[in-house]
């Protein structure tokens, strides 16, 4: 077993037998890793509360066949506003389900790991539920959806006064006009494709200094969602919580 070092970002945890754990992260460098925390659950262990979903830490790890072994564990950042919170919580939740989806494990992906770190930096100062929508958008932009918004997916017609979107299409990837709509996609305002195209052009900032309705936003939300659960191709069971 080979010995090395890293920063993660918890995204899971699950019980190993009587005392130990096996926790998912999110690395800076080593992509998503999965690694067992020996005596975890025993009272004054080593590792405290460290290694609780959301926190990010400096991991010392023993590379092993199928799952590495924790050794050390130094907090980087707890977020534990974001625990204590059960509305942020249920956000940071499904940020760390969608990447605990699209990550792949051994694969770096350094870019991965600041969005993931800085949205929940972000949503632990601005407390806004916009935060974790436009981390949705931002991993599918990431992972190569990028949604067609000014045009209709499949005609191709522009959008403008005499061709209007009606429904958003997970499998055209985008939103279709009221010819190419029949019996298809989901419905789509005006207003969530200034949003959507807002938080996919990373104008994050305008959209939380001037928030949507909450009918807006919940619409940008579930197609959101349902983009992923697309692309995965797995359901995002933390969505139910909201």
């Amino acid at each position: 077993m080979a010995l090395y070092r890293d920063h993660g970002v918890v995204l899971r945890t699950s019980k190993l037998g009587e005392t130990d754990r096996i926790i998912t992260f999110l690395t800076r460098e080593n992509g998503k890793v999965r690694a067992v925390a020996k005596g975890v659950r025993r009272p004054g262990s080593k590792f405290g509360a460290r290694l609780e979903p959301t926190s990010n830490v400096a991991l010392q790890l023993y590379r092993g066949r199928n799952l590495d072994i924790v050794t050390q564990a130094e907090t980087l950042d707890t977020n534990r506003s974001l625990r204590e919170d059960y509305a942020l919580l249920t956000h940071a939740i499904s940020m760390l389900e969608a990447v605990d989806q699209v990550a792949q494990e051994r694969e770096s992906d350094p870019v991965m790991y600041r969005m993931l770190e800085g949205a929940l930096r972000t949503l632990a100062s601005e407390k806004s539920p916009i935060v974790s929508v436009a981390f949705l958008w931002k991993l599918l932009s990431h992972e190569g959806f990028h949604p067609v918004l000014t045009s209709c997916a499949r005609c191709e017609l522009e959008f403008g006064d005499a061709v209007e979107p009606t429904t958003f299409d997970f499998g055209e990837g985008g939103a279709l006009c009221s010819s190419c709509a029949a019996g298809g996609g989901r419905r789509i305002s005006a207003d969530a494709i200034v949003v959507i195209s807002a938080l996919v052009d990373a104008r994050v900032r305008a959209v939380i200094d001037q928030p949507p309705s909450t009918e807006v936003l919940l619409e940008v939300e579930h197609l959101g969602v349902g983009a992923l659960e697309h692309h995965s191709e797995r359901r995002l069971r933390s969505a139910a919580l909201y």
